[in-house]
């Protein structure tokens, strides 16, 4: 069963959320393609992040790992194999693509093939001129000395 939002009301009401849309629509579309093979999204730490994908019987230059403004894309693609009189054949091989739509300032620390799962890692990195900072508070002498003026006038 697909559902379909209509998100035109919520352009009317919000002003530079063009991207957030966007992303929602791109996951409605992704989730239509085939979720082969299974894959688990795992927080690791304030800011780490790791995608484990089933890839038994994939190897390294099998697959293949793009990264590119914000996507990643992981596909694979088995060699063709000679159908060597299988009685049954279970395991699946056929082509895969998952694509996975990242925040901003995440990036791919790196990528790991063991014992059937494709682990890659990801980090958050905020530069300093987006972090958060202390803005300290500072008195001006020539402001302090107005309101003594002021009460000093009124006494007299």
């Amino acid at each position: 069963m697909a559902t379909s939002y209509d998100y035109a009301p919520l352009y009317r009401s919000s002003v530079g959320f063009d991207r957030v849309f966007n992303l929602l629509e791109n996951a409605q579309r992704a989730r239509s393609i085939s979720d082969w093979p299974p894959y688990d999204i795992v927080k690791t730490g304030d800011d780490t992040y790791r995608i484990s994908i089933a890839v038994a019987g994939f190897t390294q230059d099998e697959l293949d790992i793009t990264f590119q403004s914000n996507l990643l894309t992981v596909t694979g693609k088995k060699q063709e194999a000679a159908a060597e009189g299988y009685l049954h054949r279970g395991i699946a091989g056929r082509p895969f693509e998952h694509r996975f739509e990242l925040a901003d300032h995440v990036r791919v620390n790196g990528a790991d093939l063991s014992s059937g799962l494709l682990s890659i890692d990801l980090v958050r990195e905020i530069p300093e001129a987006l972090k958060p900072r202390k803005i300290s508070i500072e008195s001006a002498p020539g402001l302090m000395s107005a309101p003594a003026q002021i009460e000093a006038h009124k006494a007299a």
